[in-house]
């Protein structure tokens, strides 16, 4: 009826339109002039809708709360896994979440794309920013129900517009990745929106944060943007990440496999190195996220976050007296020695189940977020071999970029010796973990609490590579190598060598070789460590240094 009213007013408008216009050549002296024989009016139907701008808007953002549907949506949950809305609700404080291009929608029109049932407002990810604790944070997260979560260029284009804005004011990139890859029906497009994203993971790093959780598959060209961000976390038996999936491996080498052996949590996490750490499932996974986002600052322009601390700056740990082993060939746990020191022994480690003979994470030290390095006597006595080196290196730079002070424990034998090793490249490889130290312009406190033998020492935050405090336990050993090889070598083929051996401990198996060339600043007791570093902390916290004007270092990748 309304639709009707609409063109019987329009057929009118148009009537007086033409009456008037008689009016105007009979009054206008034209009435007699010869005048082109009018046709008779035909009445002209428009097309309106019948549902108002708002309550289209309305269904609109109807449509994209429910992405692919109803039943894609418990196919969703039938796996295990949340949908892409309900996982920014919980990652996010409640009610922050502002959302951008609510109604956009894919440009593709092969394939039977541009039919009203495959258009879908959102297209497969939803995009926007909100609030951790308070603080400002980008988020986009793939929906899997709609098209596979796959990317299309409409779907690039909102993901590269919030890491453009994430940019412009300074505040993280969280990326939930759940996509079955490229679109295949918008062929080169997608991979030029991958691109798009790419050249912004390489744009962003080093000045904002980027952290991704993989909740799904991500495979193809798409592993390229997590394996570009500062983190990367997957989610137990429902994530995957990989180049080629197990069908195309099986017709090229022959090799069986699953999708879990080939990129499951298991082996990216434990064996290549790919994946910082792993969660139980979707829910683990976004709380855990929450309390990670708490260390990190906004951007290479804030300091590092300092919260209210109750733990004691003043704390003495007495354990830590008793704590190394007095045969320096017996193992402890450099873990207790770390949560013995930080804040409420609250530690979040990195990467603990790949390269175990390094430790890296974060911890706050008086409220202060810091980053620790230390080797781990239980596995493989500590000694830097190829992964822990790289494993550090990564750990290190990402502090240096973003303003957190690292501490440094050291018990270290040396490099790891061997073919492998040497064939691998260790001489390459360690020199990155030398090379962030010694670029590194932020607080660095360095502790040796048993063994700093050979290039090992010097690599791991020494004196000689610009540390600010560095300090001794009384067990230390700082030396070119143990005392027995170091005899071996000396007194080759004399004897007594057992007394050779006991002469070069007492002279070289002690901090003091060390202490009186000043390359340490002091030899302290173990118990005083965590009053000392917060001390410290306070003192270098308006350290200012530079490096050399460079278009960029050559760092040995």
């Amino acid at each position: 009826m309304a639709a009707l009213t609409a063109v019987r007013s329009s057929s009118k408008l148009l009537t007086g339109f033409s009456a008037a216009y008689r009016g105007l050549i009979h009054g206008s002296g034209l009435a007699g002039a010869s005048v082109r024989p009018r046709l008779p009016l035909q009445p002209r139907w428009y097309a309106v809708s019948h549902l108002s701008v708002q309550e289209r808007i309305d269904n609109k953002r109807k449509a994209a709360l429910v992405g692919g549907g109803q039943t894609r949506i418990e196919a969703q949950h039938k796996r295990g896994k949340l949908t892409a809305r309900e996982r920014v609700e919980l990652l996010l404080d409640s009610g922050t979440f502002v959302e951008y291009d609510t109604f956009v929608e894919h440009r593709c029109s092969d394939f039977g794309m541009e039919a009203d049932q495959n258009k879908f407002p959102g297209d497969s990810v939803v995009t926007g920013q909100g609030r951790i604790n308070g603080r400002l944070v980008y988020v986009f997260s793939q929906d899997f129900t709609v098209f596979g979560g796959s990317l299309s260029g409409a779907h690039a284009q909102k993901i590269c517009k919030i890491m453009d804005q994430a940019l412009l004011v300074g505040a993280p990139v969280i990326g939930l990745n759940d996509s079955g890859g490229a679109r295949i029906q918008e062929g080169v497009e997608s991979l030029a929106g991958y691109a798009d994203i790419f050249l912004r993971n390489v744009m962003a790093s080093g000045v904002v944060p980027q952290i991704s959780l993989i909740m799904g598959p991500c495979a193809g060209g798409a592993v390229y943007s997590p394996a570009l961000t500062d983190f990367t976390f997957m989610v137990k038996d429902t994530s995957y990440l990989f180049i080629t999936g197990p069908d195309v491996v099986k017709s090229v080498t022959n090799e069986d496999v699953t999708q879990e052996e080939l990129g499951g949590a298991k082996t990216h996490t434990a064996v290549s190195g790919v994946a910082h750490r792993a969660f139980e499932n979707d829910i683990d996974a976004l709380l855990n996220l929450r309390e990670f986002f708490n260390f990190l600052p906004l951007s290479n322009k804030d300091s590092a976050p300092v919260i209210e601390c109750q733990d004691p700056s003043e704390r003495l740990v007495p354990g830590l007296d008793t704590i190394v082993p007095f045969e320096n060939t017996k193992a402890y746990d450099m873990l207790d020695i770390v949560r013995g020191i930080v804040d409420e022994r609250e530690f979040f480690e990195i990467m603990p189940n790949y390269a175990k003979n390094i430790v890296v994470g974060f911890a706050r030290m008086n409220g202060r977020t810091v980053g620790i390095v230390g080797n781990q006597p239980k596995v493989a006595s500590g000694c830097l071999d190829i992964n822990s080196s790289v494993k550090g290196a990564r750990f290190v730079r990402f502090c240096d970029a973003f303003n957190i002070p690292i501490i440094t424990f050291v018990d270290v034998p040396g490099f790891l010796p061997g073919t492998a090793q040497e064939y691998g490249g260790i001489i390459r490889h360690g020199a990155k973990l030398l090379f962030a130290f010694a670029e590194a312009t932020v607080p660095k406190i360095t502790v040796i609490t048993r063994k700093a033998y050979g290039g090992a020492y010097d690599v791991m935050s020494s004196k000689h590579l610009r540390g600010d405090v560095n300090y001794a336990w009384p067990s230390a050993e700082v030396a070119v190598m143990g005392a027995k090889g170091a005899v071996q070598i000396i007194f080759r083929g004399k004897e007594n060598q057992a007394e050779a051996e006991a002469e070069y401990v007492e002279k070289f198996a002690n901090p003091f070789p060390a202490a009186v060339r000043g390359f340490v600043d002091d030899i302290i007791q173990p118990s005083t460590t965590r009053r000392r570093i917060c001390r410290d902390l306070e003192v270098l916290a308006s350290k200012q240094q530079n490096n050399p004007w460079k278009k960029h270092a050559n760092i040995p990748l």
